[in-house]
């Protein structure tokens, strides 16, 4: 078989909406892409408690919350413009490929 490449839609900095699972509906900005795992991890979804050591950083130690990742599947782009959720495309402009909304055909 040969390399296929993931190729995300969603980048660092979006804004999105969960679809799906216990977040649903929240919106929120993806802090960080995973394109190896199809995975983002979007501010104020998903928490998971971890435990940590004292360390000379974290003197106290103990339970942390943060966040976790979710698979991008489950996240749609948010379009301020329009108030509403929507797909992404790519549309190819001189030697650039361009990420337009296919609602409305804006450019993101």
């Amino acid at each position: 078989m040969a390399n296929k490449k993931n190729k995300m839609r969603i980048k660092k900095g979006d804004t999105v909406v969960v679809i799906t699972g216990q977040y649903k509906g929240v919106k929120g900005k993806v802090l960080r892409t995973f394109p190896k795992t199809n995975s983002v991890i979007v501010e104020k979804v998903n928490f998971i408690k971890k435990h940590t050591r004292p360390t000379q950083q974290n003197q106290q130690g103990g339970i942390v919350e943060k966040e976790a990742p979710i698979n991008v599947s489950n996240v749609k782009l948010y379009n301020e413009k329009i108030d509403d959720v929507t797909s992404v495309a790519f549309k190819k402009v001189g030697d650039s490929r361009v990420r337009i909304c296919k609602k409305t055909g804006d450019e993101i």
